[in-house]
């Protein structure tokens, strides 16, 4: 064959091989992830028949994790991750800890080098923010505050891993089979002052330069009114960032695209750069989960099946036991608590660079890299399976465990109003829910007013810093009718549901108009059909303003609301005072 059709045939394969097997696996109620992964498989160097060109399908993969990692950043900025760190920091710390000791005491059992143990354990302790991304996405959970904590844990796991893979070259005589020369202090200390160096100047110059000058020259090329340019300019910052930022400062493509998503945020158009990179980016993502089916060498499954199991319960029991217990130790929600544990339980492109990388060096043995192509491939597939288990394992172990039942017990002092709060907000107040870059500027109208409101938040930190301030909050998910209870509902005038998390509206709603059937509700909506799908289903006075404007029109419509209902209480006089 040709070298110049090469790229050719390794796309037209892999998507065309994906989309039939990726077809077929939804057709059988799997995720259609299951099918891109037997795609790689199929057209591997391990199986029979057309043999894909690997390294060519690797540049591929590696494109499609910079156009996702972008995404991600274009969704997250870097004051998401500010708001997460009391949970996100130390939780993915410890977690990757308990992680890479459970891997390194099995392979050490397995009589393994200290090296390949560290490698191994490492590699086991990482999951993938590509994987979670498309669940979170798939679950419209991308946007809430527990989506947020899950992508905010993977990322500092994926800026830990940047310094993993540039101190493991250095340590790598050390860590062998003491062929090495030893551990040089000195030179250890110069490479990790310089590797904090090159990453913190990368950082600084995108927070710094990067966040206005991207979004300048975004708008440059809007202004053209060509499409075509503006799709062409958000996949060159992407791509370009992403090259720019390992040739430059030695960090990762995917940091680096992460990165560039992150300043492109700033931007008023990235609901647009996010909407027209959508397509090119699901594209390359098949051809990523292609290529690392591609790796996968089928005969470990039948020559190595004990093995296999261990890498899996590492995976997928004991990081999400991990996590499940460290977020329930930040007294997080039950709900929460599953939810992140699911993200976690799964490894992804990070745990495959560092296999090559631990390969390379002669420190990770052949069967230890097919170990955890096997335990990725096992994880990726069943991963989506565990969000969707969530929900009816919550319920089953309300029903069943009065330990459960005590983890959403009320008695944390953040889910409770204390007993100091001026009386004003205890009867015909507001009760807000959410208060992200809407909710504070619905609150900040309600206070120029001097209308009392509660704040109900997920955001733990967030509360606490509301308490401070004087501002009335409670700490929890207000789809649990005890937060809504703590906020006094059934003495609130009106609901207003600020948060961007539209899948538990409907539930919000019923809890608030059972508790209190006069109030009035007023909804945050991302389009007219699901306004009119919510007005149809909800019982009641509900008002849906859409997206443009969004914070501007609810704080006025509120405002509005609450001065007519006024009016038709005590007369025309302005309002003043409690509502």
């Amino acid at each position: 064959m040709p070298h110049s059709v090469t790229l050719i045939h390794t796309i037209a394969a892999a998507l065309g091989l994906a989309l039939a097997l990726g077809f077929l696996a939804t057709r059988l109620r799997l995720p259609a992830l299951v099918g891109y992964l037997l795609a790689g498989v199929v057209i591997g160097p391990f199986t029979p028949g057309f043999v894909a060109d690997a390294a060519m399908a690797s540049q591929l993969a590696e494109i499609g994790v910079m156009l996702l990692m972008f995404g991600v950043g274009l969704h997250f900025s870097f004051g998401d991750l500010l708001a997460v760190r009391k949970i996100a920091v130390p939780g993915a710390v410890v977690q990757m800890m308990v992680a890479t000791a459970l891997g390194m005491g099995l392979a050490t059992w397995w009589g393994w080098s200290l090296g390949g143990a560290l490698v191994f354990g490492l590699a086991l302790s990482v999951a993938s923010t590509v994987v979670l991304l498309r669940a979170l996405e798939a679950l419209g959970i991308l946007d809430s505050y527990t989506g947020r904590i899950a992508v905010g844990w993977l990322v500092v796991e994926d800026l830990a891993m940047v310094l993993v893979l540039v101190l493991l070259p250095p340590l790598a005589g050390w860590l062998g089979d003491g062929a090495g020369t030893g551990l040089d202090a000195a030179e250890l200390g110069r490479t990790l002052g310089w590797t904090l160096l090159q990453v913190g100047g990368f950082v600084a110059l995108m927070l710094l330069v990067g966040r206005r000058l991207f979004p300048w020259v975004l708008w440059q090329v809007a202004r053209t009114g060509s499409r075509e340019l503006f799709t062409l300019c958000v996949v060159a910052a992407a791509v370009g960032i992403a090259f720019g930022s390992a040739a430059l400062f030695g960090v990762s493509f995917a940091l680096g695209a992460f990165f560039a998503g992150m300043v492109m945020r700033e931007s008023e158009f990235s609901h647009r750069a996010a909407h027209e990179s959508l397509p090119l980016r699901d594209a390359f993502a098949v051809l990523f989960f292609v290529s690392v089916g591609m790796l996968f060498n089928p005969a470990v499954l039948w020559e190595r099946p004990l093995q296999v199991l261990a890498v899996v319960a590492i995976i997928m029991v004991g990081k999400t036991l991990a996590a499940a217990g460290l977020v329930l130790a930040f007294r997080y929600p039950l709900n929460t608590a599953l939810t992140v544990s699911a993200s976690l339980a799964q490894i992804g492109e990070f745990s495959f660079i560092l296999v090559a990388l631990g390969s390379s060096l002669g420190l990770l043995p052949p069967e230890g890299a097919s170990l955890v192509l096997a335990g990725a491939l096992i994880s990726m597939a069943l991963n989506p399976l565990l969000f969707h288990a969530i929900a009816p394992l919550q319920d089953w172990l309300r029903a069943r465990s009065a330990w459960a039942r005590r983890l959403e017990q009320r008695d944390d002092p953040l889910a409770e109003l204390p007993m100091s709060t001026d009386s004003r907000y205890l009867a015909r107040q507001v009760v807000l829910v959410g208060y992200g870059r809407v909710g504070r500027r619905v609150a900040s109208a309600l206070a120029a007013q001097d209308i009392p409101f509660v704040v109900a938040e997920q955001n733990r930190e967030l509360v606490e810093s509301l308490r401070a301030e004087g501002i009335a909050a409670v700490f929890g998910d207000a789809v649990e009718p005890a937060v809504l209870i703590q906020a006094h509902i059934a003495r609130a005038a009106m609901l207003v549901i600020a948060t961007p998390d539209s899948l538990n509206v409907r539930q919000i709603i019923s809890t608030a108009m059972t508790l209190n059937p006069a109030i009035e509700t007023v909804v945050r909506s991302h389009s007219d059909d699901e306004a009119r799908r919510l007005v149809q289903e909800c019982e009641g006075t509900v008002v849906f303003l859409a997206e443009d404007a969004l914070a501007e029109l609810m704080s006025r419509h509120v405002l509005e609301r609450s001065r007519a209902r006024h009016a038709r209480q005590t007369g025309p006089a302005p309002l003043h005072g409690p509502v």
